[in-house]
């Protein structure tokens, strides 16, 4: 369900254009690097279907990893073309919304855990890290 906390206001480029913003209708901004996002991949690829594991490693992606193009997906997600391939994860809003890496964000238990690599976990698959 659409909240003003998971519904964009705009989506963008930052100034300098290295990185992706979202504000949202509650009026935060949020600032990801791409890098961050190709992490957060949910494809089908990247998190195994049936057992919720993450299959993309931290190691799998290039430091300079960027989106070649961005679809809307409806009026509830994102769909990033990746420089390194792949095109069919759907980032819902809800789920960058939840892997917002702010201070306010991480503090208040607005992100959830954490990826392999930079920024919050978000997917709702075991944690791989311990190798569980």
């Amino acid at each position: 369900m659409q909240t003003p906390e998971t519904t964009p206001d705009h989506i963008g480029p930052t100034e300098d254009g290295s990185a992706l913003t979202i504000r949202w209708g509650d009026g935060h901004a949020s600032t990801y690097q791409p890098r961050h996002l190709r992490l957060l991949c949910p494809c089908a690829g990247c998190v195994d279907e049936l057992s919720g594991r993450r299959m993309l490693t931290s190691a799998m992606v290039r430091p300079d990893v960027y989106p070649t193009a961005i679809h809307y997906v409806g009026r509830y997600a994102l769909q990033f073309v990746w420089s390194d391939g792949p095109d069919t994860g759907i980032y819902t809003y809800d789920l960058l919304r939840g892997a917002c890496g702010c201070p306010d964000c991480t503090l208040s238990g607005g992100a959830q855990g954490s990826v392999p690599g930079p920024g919050p976990r978000t997917d709702t698959g075991p944690d791989t890290r311990s190798g569980e």
